[in-house]
């Protein structure tokens, strides 16, 4: 059995990292750190400078904004300032009206709002503010994870420093977990202190939900629901897999305003990492201890990869909560730790290398490729069957292949990093 402070610890590193967010996280962070900067200054900012981090750039380049029919970082910059509170963190713009959008048109049209690449070493990470209005200026920074402020000032007063107490994948004093560990836990952990994940269930399936209501995205949800996608893929489990978690990254790419739970503060990897699991269990009609457990050792699985990979990288972050999903789905199948392990080295040797070009519409997409491999994955370890050593990136350790997989996505992809972003900002 697991010891009383060890699960306190993994409890305390899972309800830090799955949290509400309402729209991407990156503009999101960027809003936030906007809305502390403003609140330090005390009135309406007459300048706001941002200084970003190539990855905050990438991601939040072609996003929509929640509520507002845009996509960028003007308008979540605008309205981080006329109307968001930080005491909302990730939901920091959840006040927003029609009133609000009109007030941060003009404020993008008057040119209050400069956006610039942070230059010299930073966290990927990195949202630096500068707010300038009345007489005074004011800055916030944001390193290490989305909501994770640094260092606050106003004029020549410093208001916060944390900088001594963050590392760049903001997890540092964090438990160190490995597979064996986060299953025993899932397994192991008495329900009532675990029930909380029900929520990611809660919040994401209704994402799914709220988003048929709507065209949102590239519409790819709502495609696998009709006619023509069931006569090809069929009325099954799995397209309804797709469908619900397809839908809720269609809402949440398209700037819908609905709040997901989030992982590792990626609400993509949130709903990746719940809706397959959560619709293949009332599929299979498993209970809901089952689900709890499953859920558990999803949500964790892509919290102990994040630990090596870092919150941002060149790697997708589909493939690191659909890691987690087949693990979870394995479970559900009927799978013990071995089958677990199984999953995990098949989806290593299949999803490696897809590049994170920015957050966006077509992330569901990716996302829809991630899980579809996470169930072919888990068919193959319930029969026995999986990737061997003998075979590319993967380790007969199954800690080892995680590694191998997330030493090529925060070290070998940064050149890939750093050809995506120029492309991107290259485009007319």
């Amino acid at each position: 059995m697991i010891e009383e402070n060890v699960r306190e610890q993994i409890i305390a590193l899972m309800k830090r990292e799955v949290v509400p967010a309402v729209g991407c996280t990156e503009p999101m962070a960027v809003a936030l750190c906007v809305s502390r900067a403003t609140e330090a200054l005390g009135c309406r900012p007459e300048k706001i400078t941002a200084l970003l981090s190539a990855n905050i750039l990438k991601n939040a380049m072609g996003v929509g904004i929640p509520g507002t029919g845009m996509i960028g970082l003007p308008i979540a910059i605008a309205l981080g300032a006329l109307i968001g509170k930080s005491e909302y963190q990730l939901e920091v713009l959840k006040d927003v009206c029609p009133e609000a959008i009109e007030q941060g048109k003009q404020y993008i049209d008057e040119g209050r709002i400069d956006i610039h690449l942070k230059q010299g070493e930073c966290d990927k990470l990195y949202v630096e503010v500068l707010c300038e209005g009345g007489g005074h200026h004011s800055t916030a920074i944001i390193s290490g994870s989305h909501t994770h402020f640094v260092r606050v000032t106003l004029d020549e007063e410093v208001l916060l420093d944390d900088q001594t107490g963050h590392c760049s994948d903001g997890n540092e004093g964090d438990i160190e977990l490995n597979l064996r560990l986060v299953y025993d836990f899932a397994m192991q952990a008495p329900l009532d202190e675990i029930r909380f994940i029900l929520s990611t269930r809660d919040y994401n399936l209704k994402a799914a939900q709220e988003s048929i209501k709507g065209n949102y995205g590239h519409c790819l949800g709502k495609t696998m629901d009709r006619p023509l996608s069931h006569g090809i893929f069929g009325n099954t489990i799995f397209s309804r897999i797709l469908s619900k978690t397809a839908l809720a990254t269609d809402a949440r790419m398209g700037g819908a305003l609905i709040p997901v739970m989030s992982n590792s503060g990626s609400g993509n990897q949130g709903i990746c990492a719940t809706n397959p699991v959560a619709v293949y269990a009332m599929e299979n009609e498993n209970t809901e201890e089952e689900l709890i457990r499953a859920l558990t050792l999803s949500h964790l699985t892509a919290i102990y990869i994040k630990q090596s990979l870092g919150k941002l990288s060149a790697l997708c972050g589909c493939v690191v909560a659909s890691i987690g999903s087949s693990c979870g789905i394995t479970y559900l199948m009927g799978g013990d730790y071995n089958r677990i392990c199984h999953a995990v080295k098949n989806m290593i040797a299949n999803l490696t290398g897809m590049i994170c070009d920015g957050a966006k519409p077509s992330c569901a997409l990716k996302i829809a490729s991630g899980v579809s491999t996470a169930l072919l994955s888990a068919v193959l370890a319930i029969e026995g069957r999986h990737v061997t050593s003998a075979e590319g990136i993967i380790d007969d350790d199954v800690d080892r292949s995680i590694r191998n997989l997330t030493v090529i996505g925060a070290d070998a992809m940064c050149a890939t990093d750093q050809m995506v972003l120029d492309i991107m900002t290259g485009k007319r």
